[in-house]
């Protein structure tokens, strides 16, 4: 991939995040080129200095680093389809729009077809946090891509964070941080649930397991390093006493008449690991039921 040295992208898709990504490239010198089907929200931005493009093709053909981000992989696919008329050699495009490992796979042989470097990126922030040295940017993609790309990505988020040069790696990574969050959140809501019932308040609950869930990070870390290493002897927690709470949460559950499909869930998931012979290995077996 040959390095550019003029300042020049183009940002495809004005939605809150794009228009967001577009100002700070503006605010760091580079010339921004934007596009968006409605062209209503290029206005602002045409005011703070950038150049509004007609098409998506003559967007492209202006910028050096071209950056996506679009609600999904099928209006990104539909926005590019007519851009193979455009000059794509040297150039990288940095795709942000959320989407799966093989979608990431199938535009980087589509980029690569043109001549074109290409890099999956996944945005764990919201707009108003871009632009931040703690804003986390998960990039994949093949290095030579990678280097060329990096001082615009270095604008989004002090230290973007390449991850290799599979192109699925940042969404692997987009969708496995996410599973942890909702199904923390799957079962706050549940935790919620116990507490009406119980008549506590629900706002005095969530700082509760906010103060839980501030140390609780350890404990996962620890848990993590388990699986990496495949060591599942009893040292911090046995899977055992995971399987009875969770036996508990769906008793009570049934006991007080709520919603039990998270509960069902959970400890059917533990009952499975007792059924497998792992009740008294270390939690981190769990994975073994995943594997299996």
């Amino acid at each position: 991939m040959k390095q550019h040295n003029e300042k020049s992208a183009a940002v495809l898709g004005l939605g809150k995040m794009g228009a967001t990504l577009a100002k700070l490239l503006l605010a760091q010198g580079y010339g921004v080129t934007v596009w968006n089907r409605s062209t209503d929200k290029s206005v602002p931005l045409a005011e703070a200095g950038a150049k509004v493009a007609a098409t998506p093709v003559e967007a492209v053909n202006a910028g050096n680093v071209i950056v996506m981000c679009v609600h999904d992989y099928a209006a990104a696919n539909a926005i590019l389809a007519p851009t193979e008329a455009a000059d794509w050699k040297g150039k990288v495009l940095v795709q942000l729009t959320s989407g799966s490992p093989a979608e990431a796979e199938r535009l980087e042989a589509w980029a690569e077809a043109l001549g074109a470097g290409y890099l999956d990126g996944a945005i764990q922030a919201a707009p108003q946090q871009m632009g931040r040295e703690d804003t986390p940017l998960y990039i994949s993609g093949k290095k030579s891509a990678w280097e060329p790309a990096l001082p615009v990505l270095k604008t989004f988020a002090g230290a973007p964070e390449w991850l290799g040069e599979g192109a699925g790696l940042a969404s692997s990574v987009d969708l496995a941080t996410l599973s942890g969050i909702y199904g923390t959140l799957m079962g706050f809501f549940h935790g919620a649930r116990i507490m009406e019932h119980a008549g506590f308040p629900v706002d005095k609950y969530a700082g509760l397991l906010t103060g839980i869930l501030s140390t609780f990070g350890e404990f996962i870390k620890y848990e993590g390093q388990l699986v990496h290493e495949n060591r599942f002897a009893k040292t911090e927690s046995p899977l055992s006493i995971s399987v009875d709470a969770s036996a508990r949460i769906l008793e009570q559950a049934k006991d007080a008449g709520i919603n039990s499909a998270f509960p069902d869930y959970l400890a059917g998931m533990f009952r499975r690991a007792a059924d497998m012979g792992l009740a008294d290995e270390e939690l981190s077996a769990m994975i073994k039921v995943l594997r299996a």
